[in-house]
């Protein structure tokens, strides 16, 4: 998970720099592909964005973290290149961001639960194969998302070639202790009595005690503080006020980021605190777990233990040593030449097998 109740509302100042972004942004290359458009899946229009230079490149479906933190309107900042050598699908969740905004929420709520999110994401990836003529896709979480991608890929492994994990969650109290206890060794070494008061007054974290919006909150802030979120940083705001500046995402789209987070939250929260796959000992795809060596949102420690000891027809774990959370904006360089050096070629060798 990312953040909670963060970022600023869009004003008209950003118009001129979304015009040149917007220009810059554009595909024009003959044969790719750029597409917003807005589907139902599992009885929710939920929108849809896919971008690529070439519509022969394999297909990446990016799933969001948050819970309800769309990607789409910050994949400007780092998504490009990597739009030569694949096609990437993102999509907002139901109740994320445009497909919040898109929603009557009267009934929504109650529909809230990963089983749904999973099934969204198995309707999607089918979908996709279809409308663009693949075998398979690629299929990528990030964050909140590794909880729906990791269900999906157990549930419908026919549909992947192979499952890319960012800021994995193995087991959401087992992220929630390491983080909190990060932050409380930093505050400690710092003198920070501000922060200090605050940690004590939620520990121990997650202990016994309900976990409530108010005390994850806390226990966000600050590891987040402490270079968690962003590595060397002490706050993340670049990320969280890039919606601003999407050409995808008007000013209402936006203020819908922080409106679908508090939808969400307290009506997942439950469940995410009960996610666990240390008991999956076996992976039906090959995996691969790009982790950030400063990332105490969601750790990587037990993400590294768990694939060491997992079965899978392939397994590699990749540490990204300047990054903490946000790979995919703090290390996009390396982001890219391990997805075209592991990843892209398994999708050509499945290719080739299909054709003897």
């Amino acid at each position: 998970m990312t953040s909670f109740g963060q970022g600023s509302g869009p004003t008209n100042e950003y118009a001129k720099a979304k015009e040149i972004i917007e220009d810059l942004d554009k595909i024009v290359a003959p044969n790719g592909v750029q597409e917003s458009y807005e589907i139902t899946i599992g009885g929710v229009k939920q929108w849809v964005f896919v971008r690529g230079q070439d519509k022969n490149n394999p297909i990446i479906l990016l799933v969001h973290g948050g819970p309800a933190s769309p990607m789409a309107p910050v994949t400007w900042m780092f998504q490009r290149p990597i739009e030569e050598y694949f096609t990437v699908v993102n999509y907002d969740q139901r109740a994320a961001g445009k497909t919040y905004a898109s929603n009557d929420t009267t009934n929504l709520g109650k529909t809230i639960r990963i089983e749904h999110y999973v099934n969204d994401a198995i309707e999607l990836a089918e979908f996709i194969k279809r409308k663009y003529g693949k075998d398979k896709v690629i299929l990528m979480g990030h964050s909140w998302g590794t909880i729906i991608s990791m269900n999906t890929a157990l549930k419908r492994p026919d549909l992947f070639y192979a499952y890319v994990g960012i800021g994995q969650v193995i087991s959401s109290k087992d992220n929630e202790r390491l983080s909190f206890e990060y932050a409380l060794n930093q505050a400690t070494k710092q003198k920070n009595e501000v922060a200090l008061r605050e940690l004590r007054s939620i520990a121990l974290y997650p202990g016994n005690q309900p976990i409530t919006r108010e005390r994850i909150i806390i226990a966000r802030k600050w590891p987040q503080h402490y270079g968690g979120l962003s590595a060397y940083r002490t706050n993340s705001l670049y990320y969280f006020n890039a919606p601003l500046l999407s050409p995808s995402y008007t000013a209402d789209d936006a203020d819908a980021i922080d409106k679908g987070s508090l939808f969400t939250l307290g009506r997942i929260l439950p469940e995410f605190l009960n996610v666990d796959f240390k008991h999956v000992k076996s992976f039906p795809v090959p995996v691969f777990m790009f982790m950030g060596r400063h990332d105490y949102t969601t750790p990587s420690g037990p993400t590294d233990s768990w694939l060491k000891q997992v079965k899978a027809p392939l397994k590699k774990g990749i540490w990204f040593e300047n990054s903490a959370h946000l790979i995919p904006l703090e290390e996009p360089g390396k982001m890219l030449i391990t997805l075209m050096n592991e990843v892209r070629p398994l999708t050509t060798k499945a290719v080739r097998r299909s054709r003897k």
